[in-house]
């Protein structure tokens, strides 16, 4: 039976702190609905202090931020572009149009359609998101997305160059400067200047995320992002400065960003509580990644690799990185995660922002269920039905008994028709 050395804050807390946000959520999604741009922009300067001319940049604008990015910053974002977009290409093309003959004169297929209209949100509150304008954009355009719209709040006041550059780069059609949930809600209504669109998707804080899940129904949504979480799996192969330092490279996303290590070794874990504090005294980011870590930091202890795989599927982690001696063992067993991060040689870090995959994935436990963005969330499957006369009647006959049960007698009529206008019925049961 797996033992927790660290424990942190429980899931009942968690979930009243996520309660408290959706009456203020409701009311600018409300406001919003309302009046339109003017909420928009008393919103935005309420929340952001910004209320330019028009949300959306102009090419000029668009050219301005990209001459302002350094070269070699560029050069790594396209780097990072060409990953996602290499990987999503190979994805797309593994989903492929369906048509089969069913029964003699009986054809039915599914043709695989991207979704017209899609916003991408970036966020840029404690950091500017710049990879997950990859990781959004990009992957719309391979899936065939006509109107990608990228959005992202004002950092210190002013577009994030960066930002930017990237949304550019990535394929975005409009580029709009303006956050939180009055960007999502007028995206998702569509205001006086802003057409609506047919699906959200992106990360982002508690707000976006509650945003995301009132304006579900009006709109798609990718998933329901919450904080950043990471699962270190490691055995005594590993040394604890690598631990500490893949644990810590998460947290920093956030002080309520969960961050578990599960180990079969007890001298491991208690090296890396120490090297933990040791690196918080030099970590830029040690007042975030500290709190998370006290907050929400644990430590689970398991007797072997098999109990270390049941307690990962019961956690469900976004990120699980694999520090084992065989790696490919939790390829191969595990169920339950976002995303998995195999061996030393990689990390989630790489993940997050250049090695390919996507880093917007399931939180919450919701890896249970569903995996992240990818292609496949930009498109749909719709399928159609053809028959021939003969076909028709012997599909009629057997529809028409099912109407009959179900007491559908307009259902029933609409079979019935077709039998008489293409031939004789036979008796249901006798040889089709």
């Amino acid at each position: 039976m797996a033992r927790i050395l660290k424990s942190g804050m429980n899931v009942e807390t968690q979930l009243s702190i996520n309660e408290s946000v959706q009456g203020t959520v409701r009311g600018i999604i409300a406001d919003i609905r309302a009046r339109g741009d003017e909420a928009l922009r008393e919103l935005s300067q309420t929340f952001d202090g910004w209320s330019p001319p028009a949300f959306r940049l102009s090419a000029g604008q668009i050219n301005e931020a990209i001459a302002q990015v350094p070269d070699e910053v560029l050069a790594s974002i396209r780097f990072s572009l060409e990953q996602v977009r290499t990987f999503a290409l190979a994805q797309r093309g593994s989903i492929q149009d369906v048509e089969v003959e069913t029964m003699p004169g009986v054809t039915l297929g599914h043709k695989v359609l991207p979704i017209n209209s899609v916003a991408c949100y970036v966020p840029g509150g404690r950091y500017p998101m710049v990879a997950s304008a990859i990781m959004s954009v990009a992957t719309a355009k391979v899936a065939g997305v006509r109107r990608v719209v990228a959005v992202t709040p004002p950092k210190d006041g002013q577009p994030y160059p960066a930002t930017v550059a990237t949304m550019h780069l990535a394929g975005a059609d409009e580029i709009y400067i303006m956050g939180g949930v009055q960007a999502l809600a007028a995206l998702a209504l569509g205001t006086e200047t802003i057409a609506p669109v047919d699906m959200l998707v992106g990360p982002g804080n508690a707000y976006v995320a509650e945003a995301k899940r009132q304006l579900f129904g009006q709109v798609g949504i990718d998933l329901l992002a919450g904080p950043t979480e990471t699962l270190v799996i490691a055995d005594d192969s590993v040394d604890a400065e690598m631990v500490a330092t893949d644990l810590l490279g998460q947290a920093e996303h956030g002080p309520n960003s969960p961050a578990v290590l599960l180990t079969t070794s007890e001298a491991l874990a208690t090296e890396v509580v120490a090297e933990i504090e040791r690196q918080l005294l030099t970590l830029a980011t040690a007042e975030v990644a500290g709190q998370a870590w006290r907050d929400y930091g644990q430590i689970i202890l398991a007797a072997d690799d098999a109990e270390m795989v049941r307690v990962a599927d019961e956690i469900a982690s976004e990120h699980v990185q694999v520090l084992t001696r065989d790696p490919d063992y939790f390829l191969k067993h595990m169920t339950n995660y976002g995303s998995l991060f195999l061996g030393p040689e990689t990390n989630v870090a790489y993940g997050d922002k250049v090695i390919g995959t996507n880093h917007i994935l399931p939180t919450g436990r919701a890896a249970r269920y569903t995996g992240g963005l990818w292609v496949g969330k930009f498109l749909k499957t719709v399928t159609y039905q053809r028959a021939t006369r003969e076909a028709s009647v012997i599909v009629g006959q057997h529809c028409s008994v099912i109407c009959g049960v179900e007491g559908f007698a307009g259902h029933q009529r609409q079979a019935d028709l077709r039998v008489e206008r293409y031939g004789q019925p036979q008796p249901v049961g006798a040889a089709d």
